[in-house]
C-alpha cells in the first residue's frame, strides 16, 4: 500500500497513524526507511517516534555494532502497548478475546448462547470483558470491536432468519456495548471483520488485492482492495450468500428462492447432516459457480477461504476446486493460486473485531471507513480516553 503522509499542520493525527502503519507492517524498520515510504521528512517522523515511544507503542532497538560507527536503530510495534477486545456474536454464542497490539490472543472465552437477546447478549458481554481484562491489570484497554451477522438497516433482509441475529432489530449496538464494559466501542459485520483481520494478521498482509469468503452460519464476502474492505454505499457489499444460482431453488428468508448459502454455508452442511466429505462433493458445482461469479466481478489476486469453518472443512473445499472453469482469473502469467485457505483461524473475526477499536491508532485505512471514530483514535493516541 501507498500509504502516504502530509506535510500540513492539521494532518498530524494522520502522520502518526501512518508512522504506526508503517512500524507494524514492515518493523524492525528505521527512521529513515519509514521517511521514505510514506513522504515524510525524517525530522518530522524523529518527532512522532518520540511521542510514540513517550506513550509505549513502540520500542527502539539497536544492534550490536560490527564495524566503525553505530547501526542506526530500528522500530517496532510494542505488543504490550495496550490492548482491545474482540467480540463475536453469533446465532449459537458469544467469543471473546483479548489481543495486544501485536494481533496475539492473550486468551479466549466462549458463551453458549443460542438466539440470544440484546439484554442476556450485552450481560454476557459485560462479564467476558471484565474476565479478559483482569488477565492484564493495570494494562491499557483501548476499546472493543464487535462483529455480528449483517446485513444491517435492510427491512426485509435485517434480523431475519437462521443465520442473522433474530431480535437484534433497532438495537443501539454501540451505545449498548459502551454501557456494558465501560470501552470505547466499535462494531462491524463479521464477514469484513474477518476480512480485515486477514489482512493485518494473516495471508492478505501479502496481497494488495483480494477476495476473503467468509464461511459463517451463512456465507458472505469481502472485497478488500488497496487495504481497504470495499462495502459499498450502506455498509452491506458482500452478501454474496444472497445470490440466487438455483433457479427455484430453496426458499431463502430473504424473500428469494435458491440463494447460494442456502446450499454453501454452515447452516447448509448442518441440515444436510451428512459428513464433510460428502457435502464438499455434493456443493462442489455451487462452489465453483460462486468463485467463478467473485472472479468476475472483483478480479482478484486469489480468494481466500476463511471464517468460522474448520481449516480442515476449508482445505477439503480448497482441494474440490483444481479445476475452476474458465474466468478473468485463468491468467498464464499467475503467480499466486486462485484459490487458498486462511491462517488467521476462527480467530481472524476477533482480531478483526478488536482492530475496530485501535483502527484510529494503527490504520488510516480504517480511519476512512469510519469517519466518526476518527477523533476519538487521536484522543487514545494522546493519551486520552483510556480505560484500564
Amino acid at each position: 500500500m501507498a500509504l502516504r503522509g502530509t506535510n500540513q499542520e492539521f494532518g498530524r493525527p494522520y502522520n502518526r497513524r501512518i508512522v504506526l502503519e508503517s512500524i507494524r507492517l514492515h518493523g524492525p524498520i528505521t527512521r529513515g526507511d519509514i521517511a521514505r515510504r510514506v513522504g515524510l521528512t525524517v525530522q518530522t517522523v524523529s518527532t512522532i517516534v518520540r511521542e510514540l515511544e513517550e506513550h509505549g507503542y513502540v520500542l527502539s532497538m539497536r544492534e550490536e555494532p560490527r564495524g566503525r560507527g553505530l547501526p542506526p536503530a530500528t522500530l517496532r510495534i510494542n505488543p504490550e502497548g495496550g490492548y482491545a477486545v474482540g467480540i463475536h456474536v453469533t446465532p449459537l454464542g458469544i467469543n471473546a478475546a483479548l489481543i495486544n497490539l501485536s494481533g496475539d490472543v492473550i486468551e479466549s472465552t466462549y458463551r453458549e448462547a443460542p438466539s440470544a437477546t440484546p439484554d442476556h447478549a450485552f450481560e454476557l458481554i459485560g462479564a467476558m470483558v471484565l474476565e479478559l481484562t483482569g488477565l492484564r491489570p493495570g494494562g491499557r484497554v483501548l476499546g472493543i470491536g464487535m462483529a455480528l451477522p449483517g446485513p444491517f438497516g435492510v427491512e426485509s433482509m435485517s434480523f431475519i432468519g437462521p443465520t442473522t441475529m433474530t431480535g437484534w432489530k433497532d438495537v443501539a449496538l454501540r451505545e449498548r456495548l459502551e454501557a456494558s464494559t465501560g470501552l470505547p466501542a466499535f462494531f462491524e459485520t463479521d464477514m469484513a471483520a474477518a476480512a480485515m483481520g486477514e489482512r493485518l494478521y494473516g495471508l492478505g498482509a501479502g496481497y494488495s488485492e483480494y477476495y476473503y469468503l467468509y464461511f459463517g452460519v451463512g456465507l458472505g464476502g469481502v472485497m478488500v482492495h488497496d487495504g481497504s474492505a470495499l462495502r459499498g454505499a450502506w455498509g452491506n457489499a458482500g452478501e454474496i450468500g444472497h445470490i440466487p444460482v438455483v433457479p427455484v431453488g430453496e426458499p431463502c428468508p430473504c424473500g428469494n428462492r435458491g440463494c447460494l448459502e442456502r446450499y454453501l454455508s454452515l447452516e447448509a452442511l448442518r441440515r444436510r447432516n451428512i459428513s464433510d466429505a460428502d457435502w464438499v462433493d455434493e456443493v462442489g458445482p455451487i462452489f465453483r459457480i460462486a468463485l467463478t461469479i467473485i472472479e468476475n466481478l472483483f478480479d482478484p489476486e486469489t480468494i481466500i477461504l476463511g471464517g468460522l469453518a474448520s481449516t480442515d472443512l476449508l482445505e477439503r473445499l480448497a482441494g474440490s476446486v483444481a479445476n475452476l472453469p474458465n474466468s478473468v482469473s485463468a491468467r498464464g502469467d499467475r503467480t499466486t493460486p486462485r484459490v487458498t485457505v486462511a491462517r488467521g483461524g476462527q480467530h481472524a473475526v476477533l482480531r478483526g473485531a478488536a482492530a475496530l477499536a485501535v483502527s484510529g491508532v494503527l490504520s488510516p485505512r480504517f480511519g476512512q471507513i469510519f469517519t466518526a471514530e476518527r477523533e476519538r483514535g487521536r484522543d487514545i493516541l494522546q493519551g486520552k480516553g483510556i480505560a484500564a
